[in-house]
């Protein structure tokens, strides 16, 4: 069912198929869902400044990019790199790649991150850690479309941190997305809008132990399915101590700080304070 609904999102043109994301959105807050109710839990958590009604408004919002993102992903993983390139209507900081320094990009859940190493790829060898899914007829759907051309996927277990390193050593780029909690190991409490979370260490990790420049990079969705906008952007991991503890706090600011420019299009739904809050 997922694999026939996700092809027939993959044959809609993209405003149709936002318009057709929007309504799933819609629908998701209208019937009270489970992503209603995290994403409410989490916008309370990181904008108390807020009022009610304006945390139900961009809980809203957030839910019709939710939806937006559920049924584009089905157009971007059943299409061509070079297709997808097609979508993007502008491309800043570009120029970033162009350094010899070997390069990680930090790829936070916002706005069409599906997109990001699918573009690279269309000229580029990238290497992009994912966390499996527990059910592996899905995990398996996913691998086969992402797992392509010059795009490859690195599992976030030792035989991915491999993989990433090998990545590193013959100077491809490597994307990591560092906003999940990365469970019991391989994270640290961290702050994230003013409150701890269980944050993943890795990507400070590996910067250190490489030289490597960090770029934050996130596909920007634009209105009435006009395509997307990329963008690229320096993230000094040691703004404010050498330390891994400052190194990841700053990687978690970085994020905050563009959260907050979009807020509409992060991935609210996701239990990101599982470490320190009771999701009911």
């Amino acid at each position: 069912m997922i694999r026939l609904f996700l092809s027939l999102c993959s044959i809609l043109p993209l405003k149709i198929n936002h318009i057709f994301g929007s309504s799933i959105g819609k629908l998701l807050y209208i019937v009270g869902s489970e992503a209603k109710k995290v994403s409410a839990q989490n916008i309370k958590i990181c904008f108390p400044e807020l009022s009610s009604a304006d945390q139900d408004s961009l809980v809203k919002n957030a839910l019709i990019h939710t939806g937006k993102n559920l049924t584009e992903s089905g157009l971007i993983w059943n299409q061509s790199f070079s297709r997808n390139v097609n979508y993007v209507s502008d491309f800043n900081g570009e120029h970033y790649l162009e350094s010899s320094k070997k390069t990680i990009l930090l790829v936070p859940h916002i706005g069409c991150w599906e997109l990001t190493g699918r573009v690279l790829a269309n000229s580029r060898k990238v290497t992009f850690m994912y966390k499996p899914l527990r059910s592996q007829k899905q995990n398996d759907y996913l691998f086969k479309r992402r797992n392509k051309g010059n795009l490859t996927m690195a599992s976030s277990d030792k035989s991915g941190i491999i993989k990433i390193q090998r990545a590193l050593k013959n100077t491809e780029l490597v994307g990591l997305l560092p906003d999940q909690d990365p469970g019991e190991e391989g994270g640290i409490m961290a702050p994230f809008f003013n409150t701890k979370a269980n944050t993943m260490t890795l990507l400070a990790k590996i910067a250190k132990k490489n030289d490597v420049q960090v770029l934050i990079f996130w596909a920007k969705r634009l209105p009435k399915g006009k395509g997307y906008e990329l963008n690229l952007e320096p993230v000094d991991l040691n703004k404010n101590g050498h330390t891994l503890d400052s190194q990841v706090a700053s990687m978690n600011h970085c994020i905050e700080v563009l959260i907050r420019k979009i807020p509409e299009q992060y991935m609210w739904s996701y239990k990101r304070f599982k470490s320190t809050h009771s999701y009911g």
